[in-house]
């Protein structure tokens, strides 16, 4: 009895242990409901402070001075400049638009034909870019480093085979179809891959 509960709370499902709260698969880790690979329960895209004070304002106005662009469009081309990872919300693009607009730096495009006109950047908003050139160039550099770290040494098919790891691992412990022997031994292997793939 004594080694159970030994096992129980230091090992498998204890603290420190794989099912554990901070364990890989555990609620706070990357197999747990909110990971990255996890089955999504409660995980959202993270939208976590990319910019600094101005700094929305200014890449939306290059982006417009770039190509006539409409809000979802800048949203897209943002979480593209980051390879995915970042997307700015409407909550702050769209509020920033009408300031630039009321500012005078950007206009609907008076000469297309569609309902929702895309904006332009007028002449005052061009003569702002050009002004803050080296900060923006700056800013952008630093969209796609964040875009490159975060992608750097990713591959989709690591990512599925790890989250078929997952599911098929959580899909048993919830059936109850594993005992403490059998969850013990995937344990004993689980590290056992580990440090196989450390000394690659």
């Amino acid at each position: 009895m004594a080694r159970m509960a030994g096992r129980k709370w230091g090992g498998t499902f204890g603290p420190d242990g794989p099912f554990g709260p901070d364990g890989p698969f555990g609620p706070r880790g990357p197999f747990g409901p909110g990971g990255p690979f996890g089955n999504g329960e409660g995980h959202r895209r993270r939208r976590g402070r990319m910019f600094g004070q101005g700094e929305l304002r200014l890449a939306l106005l290059k982006l417009i001075a770039d190509e006539p662009r409409h809000g979802y469009e800048l949203i897209k081309a943002i979480e593209e400049l980051t390879d995915g990872h970042y997307a700015p919300s409407p909550g702050a693009v769209y509020p920033t638009l009408q300031l630039l607009a009321d500012e005078g730096a950007i206009e609907e495009k008076a000469d297309d034909s569609s309902a929702r006109k895309p904006f332009i950047a007028t002449a005052q908003g061009q003569a702002e870019l050009a002004d803050k050139a080296d900060e923006i160039s700056a800013l952008f550099e630093r969209l796609e480093e964040h875009g490159d770290r975060q992608s750097q040494g990713r591959s989709p098919h690591l990512m599925r085979a790890m989250g078929n790891l997952a599911q098929v691992l959580k899909n048993k412990v919830r059936n109850g179809a594993l005992d403490q022997e059998a969850l013990d031994g995937i344990v004993d292997m689980i590290d056992e891959m580990a440090r196989r793939i450390e000394r690659l």
